[in-house]
């Protein structure tokens, strides 16, 4: 029987050694920084978001063990086309995927292939590693002028 955590590893391989949107977005007009102290992870997000509040482009540059950059990548692939209000929503369907008990099966519905990200939940210290940017996300929407931390 195929087991989702094969499947988790999967994705998290693939979507480190060819992460998607990975570079510097020459014309972007929200970026921020993100920093991991617990082991390291360093992000800076891309935005390109127009007037209407659509996000155009997105894209991530930096350093970090492989369940930061498949989540950046995977991240990025998801807000492609949608807006601000639809990103936050993810924000808080990502955080809470991320952090509930085991026994909750994630809303693949709402969280499309974000969901195998669900598998961090067995690894509670690496929690921190897959919502990194996410919360970079936050501060680049909001132009924070400090960096977004997992503490």
């Amino acid at each position: 029987m195929f087991d989702l955590r094969d499947l988790y590893q999967q994705v998290i391989v693939d979507h480190n050694k060819s992460p998607r949107n990975f570079g510097k977005l020459d014309d972007c007009n929200h970026q921020a920084d993100g920093y991991n102290p617990l082991c390291g992870d360093k992000l800076h997000i891309y935005l390109r978001i127009n007037d209407a509040g659509t996000i155009e482009d997105v894209s991530f540059e930096g350093d970090g063990c492989a369940i930061s950059v498949a989540s950046a990548s995977l991240m990025t692939d998801a807000l492609k086309g949608k807006t601000v209000q639809e990103s936050q929503i993810m924000f808080e369907q990502f955080q809470h995927m991320a952090t509930s008990d085991l026994s909750e099966s994630p809303d693949e519905k709402k969280l499309g292939k974000l969901a195998v990200l669900a598998g961090v939940r067995e690894f509670p210290s690496r929690i921190k590693c897959a919502t990194l940017c996410w919360h970079t996300l936050q501060a680049a929407i909001n132009d924070a002028a400090s960096p977004a931390k997992t503490e």
